[in-house]
């Protein structure tokens, strides 16, 4: 794998943006972010004409892109076509996500999981968002495929988790105890709470038990009010608890999430993810999922995605979009939104070592944006 040093652009690490420097990437890996004058005279320079470099994208929740919807073909192929359809918005690594399906359908994207892992860069590891949500609180999903957690499951569920990087589980609370969401986390796996209309004291006491955030906060859950503050206010006043919001202009208003932005307690973060479905990184206007149709519809900052019924089923949002929305309408600081896209969801996973952050040692995960905050170009692990 050959050496390169990108210079020529600002450069977000992840903490803080410079100017003036270059970045040196040897065998995938950043070695280095120098001033630009030690890399003079070297031979792989590559002068970009300005920008910014930053962490790629990390992706939590990706249902389906390139045209491919995970639930239909739950293999290690479509996989790897998701991860290069979101390769085109800056995203680097994600979760490829299973919705609510079948026991036979669990188990293979499980295995293909196993195996993208090792042979699809851009995958690591898989989302599980169901069978275990509450069918009050269904969204898009099937609720007549929905079930209790059992200790069959969580054995099934553990044994994944050693045989690939990264394993997140949404579980509803109505679906699951104390004692068995325990039990996942404390075998490595990441437990989201989410699709529940359970109350605020039955979430924080799944947090306690291991739980570390919540699945598209706001969306599929209880929410907030003033005798009842629900799963949402768990999440924003229970410290060590994470969110992944859809900042799409459709999931969420954005009062909502500037509200919540401001309100929630550190040290968790909300987080970027795009809960996409196949059409990003498509050119087609509908698809299928669990046998039923979705269609795109138009919608200011990226179209929305409804089954025939009005519900919304997943966005049409790419993780780029994402950033800008952040900046532009939730009104963040520049570096907060590519926080939110890049080093938050990195520590929420437990990956920070070697995701999320431009640092020596990490891997050469790269965007390079424009002024406007759309991509130019992406690398994985120094690969462009």
């Amino acid at each position: 794998m050959r050496s390169m040093v990108l210079t020529g652009a600002r450069i977000f690490d992840g903490e803080r943006t410079l100017a003036g420097h270059a970045l040196v990437v040897e065998e995938g890996r950043i070695r280095a972010i120098v001033p630009e004058a030690e890399a003079a005279g070297r031979a792989d320079v590559r002068l970009l004409d300005g920008g910014l470099l930053a962490p790629g994208f990390i992706d939590v929740q990706v249902n389906g892109g390139g045209g491919r919807m995970l639930n239909n073909d739950p293999t290690a192929e479509t996989m790897g076509v998701i991860a290069r359809g979101h390769r085109a918005y800056g995203t680097t690594a994600l979760l490829p996500t299973l919705i609510t399906d079948t026991r036979e359908v669990t188990v293979q994207a499980i295995a293909a999981a196993c195996e993208a892992a090792r042979s699809e860069p851009g995958v690591i590891g898989l989302h599980l968002e169901g069978p275990h949500l509450a069918p009050a609180r269904r969204g898009a999903h099937l609720p007549e495929l929905m079930r209790p957690l059992g200790d069959d499951d969580v054995d099934a569920i553990c044994d994944a988790a050693g045989k690939m990087p990264v394993l997140h589980i949404t579980l509803a609370c109505e679906q699951a105890s104390p004692a068995r969401v325990r039990r996942l986390t404390e075998a490595g796996v990441i437990v989201s709470l989410g699709h529940t209309d359970c109350t605020s004291e039955t979430a924080i006491g799944l947090f306690q038990a291991g739980a570390r955030g919540v699945t598209h906060l706001f969306n599929a859950m209880s929410g907030l009010s003033h005798r009842a503050p629900g799963l949402v206010g768990a999440a924003l006043d229970h410290g060590p608890a994470w969110g992944g919001i859809i900042a799409d202009g459709h999931h969420v208003d954005p009062i909502a999430l500037r509200i919540a932005l401001r309100a929630k307690r550190g040290p968790g973060r909300l987080f970027h993810v795009t809960d996409a479905m196949a059409l990003v990184g498509s050119e087609a206007h509908s698809f299928q999922i669990n046998r039923r149709a979705v269609r795109r519809e138009a919608g200011a900052v990226c179209s929305r995605l409804v089954l025939d019924d009005g519900t919304l089923a997943g966005s049409d949002l790419d993780m780029a979009s994402a950033v800008r929305f952040g900046v532009e309408v939730l009104e963040l600081p520049l570096e907060e939104s590519l926080r939110m896209a890049s080093a938050y969801p990195a520590d929420y996973l437990g990956i920070g070592r070697d995701h999320g952050y431009l640092k020596s040692g990490s891997r050469a995960d790269i965007v390079w944006l424009d002024d406007h905050i759309r991509v130019r170009q992406s690398w994985v692990g120094g690969e462009g």
